[in-house]
């Protein structure tokens, strides 16, 4: 038998697009397949209108476009999706650029859409809407905002009075490309009691900061059906979209955000069309929205313009390396995972959902563990290593804000308790060259075990923590020495001991106070020294300065405590604290314990230190905050700690 052509080519096309129904019903595509926007023969098509409506609004009559669907019925009801152009088109750039008729009748057609009505207006506001001159002007600029009127109290009306729209919140939704992004995100998240669904594409800078955006996510997230960002990785705008969805994530707003391959252009916004429009007006599984996504954003702790490490937004991370001439390629991050070669030598593997903070990792590349050239380095885990930094909710303390900012700076001494160089970090506040009057109270603030003075400085972001402390009023203004903790001898676990903690006493009490109080402006006296530390730096903490405290009035410990199962060395300290414990309370003006919950490997030693301190009547404030022995939680305890400080 033959078949036509073209109706060979039309049964192919709608094959593809069924067998990507089929699949999308277990895993949800993550691309428009090849052809999706290519007019198939012998499949029912919908049809565009053009209307014109009196806008109040400009003054004038105003022109827009309108899909209706195969099978339209004036006796039937559909929902409405407004589709909105960019700031150098008109109510026909999506019908030139991106033929929406024609993806969407391949969509009908293969059965993946829900009928509704598709309004294409000109977001241009003004009296002259054409495309010419200066589009950039302020009056076209302002003429893109003054559309929000228009379409809430001219379009909207017509629409609903001349077509069988459906008019609840529920059955409208607004999306656009460019500055119609922008506007879509402006208008729909400001105006929830009429918009249900919502679609930014490549929106542009007209997109309002994230906090008047959705200043009550609250709300956001109740009345939201869906919210969809998406964006491709080469447009110069991607920044805008990042920033929205960062702040959508911190304030737990579901959303879909949406990275692919692209620039500024149609091939994104038509791929945007196909995502977004087969969502709509259905039930959403809210869980499933952060697997929408072709790419991941690069981590912020990859090198400049690296691509990959990639975060997805589910926060499994994307590890990809070209290396044509390896045999085998592993990444080792706590677990290890087999990376997979594709043809052109490029080895990729997809984590599984990372916890937030700073994973240390390393490739390891036919045998031999390296560091990722695409990744900044930290020193960690006794050597240095690559890191990828996942986000996390709760960690505006520390964001990069626009706010006054200390410095931190180095200073190199020599030790002689150690016979050896040594150096330590120094986070000086907002104005500390400004008045050469003015002294401060000190911070002395320890690293763990297998870090060093970089630790705090890098790893704990220490100045944007006090930078934004201080911005908000919540913490005084101080100097914060971040020291190296490594005493020498053999290391680990198995070196540290009396001597060890003796030699850190000695080196802090003889070196670098000293060090400290001849070359910066520093208040005197105990009530002005505060000395802290996570881990193996909370031993050094409560060695040093439980011994201490006619020079430390405050006492920080994170995520540590005397070793319940060595006796040898925490005996003689809670012999100490028993004989001095009148001293201790009366002289410590704060000792502030930390844990990072049950999963924090030192969370037995600390429970049973906290119960010998209760027998031995030593004062302290207990504080707990959900993460292990982990990067987020220390920052948090410096975040709690430095309120409480002087």
């Amino acid at each position: 038998m033959n078949i036509p052509v073209t109706i060979r080519n039309a049964s192919t096309l709608l094959l593809t697009f069924a067998l990507a129904s089929s699949a999308f019903a277990q895993k949800p595509m993550m691309e428009a397949p090849k052809g999706f926007d290519q007019p198939v023969a012998g499949i029912a098509a919908g049809r565009i209108d053009s209307i014109s409506y009196t806008s109040k609004t400009v003054g004038t009559v105003r022109k827009a476009l309108v899909y209706t669907p195969p099978g339209y019925s004036k006796k039937k009801k559909y929902p409405v999706l407004y589709l909105l152009h960019g700031i150098g088109g008109d109510e026909k750039e999506w019908l030139k650029g991106g033929r929406p008729q024609v993806i969407l009748d391949n969509l009908y057609a293969a059965g993946k859409l829900k009928p509704m009505l598709v309004v294409m207006p000109n977001g241009r506001a003004m009296t002259d809407e054409r495309a010419v001159g200066n589009i950039y002007g302020p009056d076209k600029v302002a003429a893109f905002a003054n559309f929000e009127k228009d379409l809430l109290t001219d379009l909207i009306p017509y629409i609903e009075k001349h077509y069988p729209a459906l008019t609840t919140r529920e059955n409208r939704a607004l999306a656009g490309l460019s500055m119609g992004g922008g506007q879509s995100l402006n208008f729909g998240l400001g105006n929830l009691d009429k918009f249900a669904w919502v679609g930014g594409f490549s929106s542009a800078p007209n997109t309002r900061q994230p906090e008047q955006l959705v200043p009550d996510p609250a709300k956001a997230k109740k009345l939201l059906k869906l919210l969809w960002i998406s964006c491709g990785d080469q447009d110069g705008l991607l920044p805008v979209s990042q920033r929205t969805h960062d702040y959508l994530y911190q304030n737990n707003v579901p959303h879909v955000y949406y990275l692919e391959p692209g620039g500024h252009d149609f091939k994104v916004w038509k791929n945007g069309l196909y995502m977004f429009s087969q969502q709509l007006f259905k039930p959403v599984d809210v869980a499933a929205l952060p697997t929408y996504t072709v790419l991941g954003a690069p981590a912020a702790t990859n090198v400049r313009n690296a691509k990959y490490p990639q975060i997805l937004p589910d926060n499994r991370a994307v590890f990809r390396l070209k290396a044509p001439g390896l045999q085998k390629a592993q990444l080792d991050l706590g677990r290890k995972y087999d990376m997979v070669k594709d043809s052109a030598g490029t080895w990729t593997v997809t984590t599984d959902t990372l916890s937030r903070g700073l994973h240390y990792y390393s490739l390891i590349l036919d045998g031999l563990p390296i560091a990722d050239p695409a990744s900044d380095t930290f020193y960690g885990m006794g050597r240095m290593a690559s890191g990828i930094e996942i986000p996390g909710r709760g960690t505006s303390f520390y964001a990069l804000r626009d706010v006054p900012h200390g410095e931190v700076r180095e200073r190199r001494f020599y030790s002689k308790v150690t016979n050896s160089w040594r150096r330590f970090f120094v986070y000086t506040p907002p104005g500390y060259d400004a008045d050469p009057a003015a002294k401060y109270p000190v911070l002395y603030l320890l690293h763990g075990g297998g870090e060093d003075e970089t630790g705090w400085a890098k790893q704990g972001k220490t100045d944007l923590i006090l930078d934004n402390l201080l911005a908000d009023k919540k913490a005084k203004p101080m100097l914060v020495v971040m020291l190296d903790g490594n005493m020498g001898g053999p290391g680990g676990l198995a070196g540290f001991g009396e001597p060890t903690l003796k030699r850190f006493e000695d080196e802090l009490k003889q070196t670098v106070l000293p060090m400290v109080e001849t070359n910066y402006r520093v208040a005197p006296g105990a009530s002005n020294r505060a000395l802290a530390g996570l881990s193996m730096g909370g031993l050094q903490t409560l060695y040093a300065g439980m011994k201490n405290t006619d020079m430390f009035q405050y006492l920080g410990v994170f995520s540590s405590g005397f070793f319940a199962n060595n006796t040898a060395l925490s005996d003689p300290q809670y012999a100490f604290m028993k004989a001095n414990a009148g001293t201790i309370n009366t002289n410590l003006k704060q000792l502030w314990l930390s844990m990072g919950g049950p999963e924090d490997i030192a969370y037995a030693n600390n429970k049973t230190m906290r119960a010998k301190m209760d027998e031995l009547g030593i004062k302290y404030v207990y504080s707990e905050y959900p993460g292990g022995h982990t990067w987020p939680v220390w920052r948090h305890d410096l975040y709690l700690f430095a309120q409480r400080l002087f």
